[in-house]
């Protein structure tokens, strides 16, 4: 209809927290969305630290760790859903005869212009004999969102967006990622009230 509001896109997208979020888990997170179309959302957090290191998770799966400088990352929270599933963030890995959203791991979800997104063990697998990405996060959960449900919290400023940047996701340390976040739209989180919002 004629009537009705363009639809956006947030791929590749950072949603951040809006001070008024109270949940436990988004307070004050940043969530880099995988995917976002009519249907709804998926993201991940990228922000919430866990209780496990990644040497702890690769115990789990009975895999070696021969990536020294994983072995004490943590595996982060990455939402409430289906917290026992892993879910691994990383750059995107191109190999010479491959088409535009193809992956070397059996189940990747590409994000158009961004990162990839992975579900198999292949992708442990290969970290746990020296290969795989170059840059990972791990995280146990996803966050989701069924259909105009993330456009609703937008209209009532429960996020703010801004377009993704992989370095602040896999470079900086995971306490400074929310006003890092912040800094991409020039803001700091001082300056923010409950009912402030950018869409």
């Amino acid at each position: 209809m004629a009537d009705e509001a363009p639809s956006i896109n947030l791929t590749n997208h950072f949603l951040i927290a809006m001070p008024g979020v109270q949940d436990r888990l988004f307070s004050r997170s940043v969530v880099y969305v995988c995917e976002h179309s009519e249907q709804g959302a998926l993201g991940l957090i990228i922000n919430k630290p866990g209780d496990i290191s990644m040497a702890d998770l690769f115990a789990r799966v009975e895999l070696p760790l021969d990536r020294p400088e994983l072995s004490g990352q943590p595996v982060f929270q990455g939402g409430s859903l289906q917290t026992e599933r892993g879910f691994v963030l990383h750059d995107p890995i191109q190999v010479s005869g491959m088409g535009e959203g193809e992956s070397v791991y059996a189940s990747t979800m590409v994000v158009p212009g961004g990162l990839e997104m992975t579900t198999s063990k292949d992708v442990l697998e290969a970290l746990s004999s020296g290969g795989g990405p170059r840059r990972v996060m791990v995280m146990l959960g996803y966050s989701a969102w069924g259909e105009g449900q993330l456009e609703f919290e937008l209209a009532n400023n429960a996020w703010l967006t801004v377009e993704a940047d992989a370095d602040l996701i896999f470079d900086a340390p995971a306490a400074q990622r929310y006003d890092s976040a912040l800094g991409l739209l020039g803001l700091q989180a001082w300056t923010l009230t409950p009912d402030a919002g950018h869409a």
